[in-house]
């Protein structure tokens, strides 16, 4: 029978990641008592060590600051492909009233 992926979300896996980072506990220690795998978690220090470096790291945000990048970041590339038809519709429009 196969096992259901567990889902855990950003809070736990900055918790997770704090233990490691703050406290000084090692990452097998941290699995042992969250019931983790260690390639996850390894996953999850890696990722927040790249997001505080000011890179984008690995799948989804977990800080609060890679995650208003990424907001805005959708948002300028929205507003560039908005921008771009503005432009394209008043040159279409310009030649017309010619």
């Amino acid at each position: 029978m196969k096992q259901k992926r567990r889902e855990f979300d950003r809070d736990f896996k900055l918790q997770a990641v704090q233990m490691i980072r703050d406290q000084g506990l090692s990452v097998g220690q941290v699995c042992r008592d969250m019931d983790l795998g260690e390639t996850a978690v390894r996953r999850w220090v890696a990722q927040v060590d790249a997001e505080r470096g000011g890179q984008s790291g690995i799948g989804k945000p977990l800080t609060a600051e890679q995650q208003r990048i990424r907001q805005l970041e959708t948002e300028n590339r929205q507003l560039r492909q908005d921008n771009d038809l503005l432009k394209k519709a008043s040159a279409f429009f310009a030649r017309e009233l010619k």
